[in-house]
């Protein structure tokens, strides 16, 4: 007669079947750990603020570094920011107008350059903080965000400083000698800060659309939404772009691109979206 005390694994018939606790997670892929496919190990909100600490302060230390380089080069960048006008074919000088002129203009090409110089390294560091806890899947997309952003945001720099600028430069003379007014002397303060943040603002315009498509791939923001959502984007990327630039015609300059790059991102959802229903559409047949 069997003794009902002992447990299940001690009967013959039992130690043939392994024994599975009721709630253990058996994963399909065992070079997977179990915390990988859930997004990353977990961590307390204290380490989790020790590690956006830490953040900060690379970001700050990657500011502090890209503005001293820019302090000690700032003469070079001066003549770099100063070749858009000579390309244009205007004759304007530059004057600073006052004795803290020079000094202003030195902080400020300092300030935008340093910023400009620590944007990738402050992309990786943001990067580095969010990347243990996306999935396997989520970190593909985010890597190729990242890459492809930073691809646009150098586009970006480089169409308004080869390109736009010498256009816009040439639209403001023109509207000034219209109105009658004198250009052959500009502010130096007004026109390096026109400058700088001109080309700043069109490249972090031109990383929107890839933020918005990267958000349609997780699943984040449907396609429906970007459909239906395309004329209060326009307005929104105008309202944005007009507080970024100076003046109505550097406004219009980079509205456009923009505008371009998300009908782009529309059409690549469109793709995606309909690749999924034929993929559906197989899984039920």
């Amino acid at each position: 007669m069997a003794d009902e005390s002992l447990p299940p694994s001690a009967s013959p018939e039992a130690e043939a079947t392994p024994y599975v606790a009721p709630h253990a997670h058996v994963s399909d892929d065992s070079s997977i750990p179990p915390e990988e496919e859930d997004g990353g190990p977990v961590k307390s909100f204290l380490e989790h603020l020790e590690d956006l600490r830490w953040v900060l302060i690379k970001t700050v230390a990657a500011i502090v570094i890209g503005m001293t380089t820019c302090l000690v080069i700032a003469p070079y960048l001066v003549r770099i920011l100063e070749h858009p006008l000579v390309h244009s074919g205007l004759k304007v000088e530059l004057n600073p107008f006052g004795p803290m002129g020079g000094f202003v203009i030195y902080m400020k090409v300092a300030l935008y350059g340093g910023v400009g110089l620590a944007l990738p390294f402050v992309g990786y560091f943001i990067g580095s903080f969010v990347f243990p806890a996306l999935k396997p899947t989520e970190r593909k997309y985010f890597l190729w965000a990242l890459a492809i952003g930073g691809g646009l945001f150098l586009g970006g720099v480089a169409l308004c400083y080869f390109f736009v600028l010498n256009i816009c430069l040439q639209g403001i003379e023109q509207v000034n000698t219209w109105l009658g007014l004198a250009t052959n002397i500009w502010r130096a303060e007004e026109y390096f800060s026109f400058v700088l943040l001109f080309m700043l603002g069109m490249g972090l315009s031109f990383e929107i659309p890839v933020i918005i498509l990267t958000l349609v791939r997780l699943g984040i923001i449907p396609h429906e939404w970007m459909i239906k959502g395309r004329s209060y984007f326009f307005v929104a990327n105008l309202v944005i772009c007009s507080f970024i630039t100076p003046d109505a015609l550097s406004t219009i300059f980079m509205v456009l691109p923009v505008q371009v790059l998300m009908e782009i991102c529309i059409w690549i959802s469109k793709y995606w979206e309909r690749q999924k229903r034929i993929a559906a559409a197989k899984d039920a047949a």
